[in-house]
């Protein structure tokens, strides 16, 4: 096997979330064996041992069913986020399943569900999504719309993107709700509005909503060669009109896009600050 797993027990499932529209989260594993070089998970996952060896060692919440069927009895129903620092599609999910059983649980005690992957083994569970369709929405990352050898070098492990597109396609057939993940975009990469344009069409064909994200610089970028250059093109970039002319195609196009993260051109300077100390550092 290409990483190494490890198995811990948990005292929670769920977590408060900060993202908007998701009252909990639940990542049923810690690190990704994806191993996505820009990874943001890296910058909050508290394991240094994980952190050290990302997409090489995975660590299994053995307990977390047991757990979940606890607090879904004293917790208020809200809507649960699955994936938030994990994908929880990863290929460990063959094996453990804890994703799928989460979602049984969640969705028998009226939980809704909102799930992020970047991975094909979702349309295993087709028969548990067709069920429960109506609590339950499935967000796709696509990041390029070609399986180029650049975008594989960002993605070395996970599905390749045109699976990721037919996943999307597969689960709107059968009437799941499905929003697009379009992000991080990669100045010099993924940013060229052709492929935006590509991705917008893909949506609309699918019923899909966008979330477009920026690329954000984080610490641990600096180490790298590859990702210190585009985390400082990504400070200098003019994300304000790009998002201008991504909104201008989302409204010809006809398909309703949103900024990941909340963002906003009056909060830009503040990041770019605090990634320039970064740079600096």
């Amino acid at each position: 096997m290409r990483f190494k797993i490890m198995e811990v027990e948990v005292k929670h499932a769920l977590s408060k979330s900060g993202l908007p529209d998701i009252d909990y989260a639940l990542n049923p594993y810690i690190g990704c064996a994806h191993g996505c070089l820009y990874c943001y998970a890296k910058a909050y996952t508290r394991s240094k041992d994980v952190v050290d060896n990302w997409g090489r060692l995975v660590v299994i919440k053995k307990n977390i069913i047991d757990v979940l069927r606890k607090e879904v009895k004293g917790n208020k129903r809200g809507v649960v986020g699955i994936g938030t620092i994990t994908d929880p599609y990863q290929p460990v999910e063959a094996i453990y399943k804890l994703a799928r059983r989460c979602i049984e649980i969640l969705a028998e005690n009226n939980f809704r569900i909102s799930i992020q992957t970047k991975s094909s083994l979702i349309l295993r569970d087709l028969d548990l999504l067709r069920t429960y369709r109506k609590l339950i929405d499935v967000g796709i990352t696509i990041t390029s719309t070609s399986n180029s050898s650049t975008i594989m070098k960002f993605e070395p492990y996970s599905s390749p993107p045109q699976a990721r597109i037919e996943t999307l396609r597969k689960l709107a057939k059968e009437g799941i709700k499905t929003w697009v993940f379009y992000g991080p975009i990669i100045p010099g990469f993924n940013d060229n509005i052709e492929e935006l344009a590509k991705i917008l069409r893909i949506a609309k064909d699918t019923n899909s909503d966008v979330y477009i994200d920026r690329f954000r610089a984080k610490k641990f970028m600096w180490s790298d060669s590859l990702l210190r250059d585009i985390a400082r093109k990504s400070i200098e970039y003019d994300w304000s009109e790009l998002f201008k002319i991504a909104s201008k195609l989302c409204n010809s196009i006809g398909v309703i896009c949103k900024y990941g993260f909340n963002y906003s051109s009056g909060n830009q300077g503040t990041k770019l600050d605090v990634y320039r100390k970064s740079c600096n550092t």
